[in-house]
């Protein structure tokens, strides 16, 4: 990639989609944040739960963010770094043994390599493709817990591996629409890995960390130890069930209960006064009533209980309920209903924060926004990957797709008209 062109993040989601622009930092500013000069958003169409359902569709919605977003930074949007999530995304733990290849022991890149690619060999569903190779420790010769061998010696290399694979069918659909609409892919990530490295930093990932990115119809997380990913996981229940629970509660339209949650919503119920009153006239001209806001509240909490309880579950697979110091952080649209921090402290007894995106620096406001964090994750992904292509490895501790990615865009090219 050349210095001075665009680098930029797409985050295809069932509600919008969403993109991030930012300048591709000079040598010079390599270490300094990022300056992101341009976000665009449009509403999606075509996408349902993460799954392409009408390719045409998503075409024209994909096109019509880039065509925003190309108004506003002034400059055509050559290539993009693409977010994938969704319940096809599955993540399996693989380890990889090789014998070392010098005479004198010494463990080298390629040795690293051939013993992550080894690891590649495990028993994967039928029409999955790996999308990242997560190398979590090293074992040298029977010693353990080892994070960077390069250089150490011995004669056997074992490595622990986290592979996370999606659905050929669905990562194929998906890629083939934005390459109709002219774009190049760089690289195609795991949407909650990109959103991490907007809102983490360094020292949560070491503490012990759960990220919980709240969407439209589905809530991704991932949890993070000794700065490694050691789960992640897919709760199919997100901000749009709680619209349709408080449509049914109250017999009103979806537009309505969508105000009702996004005006009057809240998770806790201590934070609502007893005899509150909302008139739903005042929303929309075709319901009427009125309702108590704290009925509204005990819809809204049960609904959200149920996905914390879920996300505890996947906490106490890997024994890490109530035992992360760091917490939880929640991000996504989903995240901004009031009350959510409050219940969550509660319910996983452990802090909980709102995750806004950082790490840059930039004069749009609502790129800062939460819904926002996995396009400016995505950029940050990409532009780490390209300021150090030797080192992503082991400094990212993440391997994408690479050269399969090369693959799927030769195949759709050939297929476009």
């Amino acid at each position: 990639m050349k210095r001075d062109q665009l680098i930029a993040g797409l985050d295809v989601g069932s509600e919008a989609i969403r993109m991030a622009i930012a300048r591709f930092p000079k040598t010079s500013e390599a270490e300094r944040r990022l300056n992101v000069i341009g976000a665009a958003e449009a509403t999606s169409e075509g996408i349902s739960k993460g799954v392409i359902n009408s390719v045409e569709e998503a075409v024209s919605s994909i096109s019509l963010c880039l065509e925003k977003a190309e108004r506003m930074v002034g400059l055509p949007i050559e290539s993009v770094w693409v977010g994938v999530s969704g319940s096809h995304i599955i993540s399996q733990e693989s380890k990889g043994i090789v014998a070392i290849s010098r005479v004198d022991g010494e463990i080298q890149e390629e040795d690293i390599e051939r013993v992550i690619e080894a690891a590649r060999l495990v028993n994967a569903p039928t029409n999955y493709e790996i999308l990242h190779l997560i190398p979590q420790s090293f074992t040298i010769d029977h010693q353990t817990g080892i994070k960077d061998p390069l250089g150490m010696t011995g004669i056997r290399l074992e490595a622990n591996v986290q592979v996370i694979q999606g659905l050929s069918s669905q990562i194929k659909n998906l890629t083939r629409c934005i390459y109709r609409t002219g774009l190049e892919i760089e690289d195609v990530v795991f949407s909650i890995l990109a959103v991490a490295e907007a809102v983490l930093d360094k020292r949560q990932k070491e503490l012990g960390v759960l990220l919980l990115d709240i969407g439209k119809s589905a809530t991704n997380g991932v949890v993070f130890e000794d700065g490694d990913v050691i789960h992640t996981f897919n709760i199919p229940i997100a901000s749009s069930h709680i619209t349709s629970d408080i449509a049914i509660g109250l017999r009103s339209s979806i537009d309505t209960a969508e105000k009702v949650k996004i005006q009057f919503g809240n998770a806790d119920l201590k934070n609502i006064k007893k005899n509150e009153e909302i008139n739903l006239a005042d929303l929309n001209t075709i319901d009427e009533g009125v309702v108590l806001r704290k009925y509204v509240a005990e819809i809204i909490e049960a609904r959200v209980e149920e996905i914390f309880e879920r996300a505890i579950k996947e906490l106490e697979k890997i024994d890490r309920a109530g035992k992360l110091p760091a917490g939880v952080l929640f991000t996504g649209g989903g995240a901004k209903l009031n009350g959510l921090v409050e219940l969550a402290k509660k319910k996983f007894r452990l802090p909980s924060f709102l995750g806004y995106p950082h790490h840059f620096t930039s004069a749009i406001d609502r790129i800062s926004d939460l819904s926002f964090a996995t396009a400016v994750g995505l950029v940050l992904w990409g532009t780490n990957v390209e300021i150090h292509p030797d080192e992503g490895l082991l400094k990212l501790r993440v391997r994408g797709l690479g050269k399969l990615s090369n693959g799927i865009k030769k195949l759709f090219k050939s297929l476009i008209p």
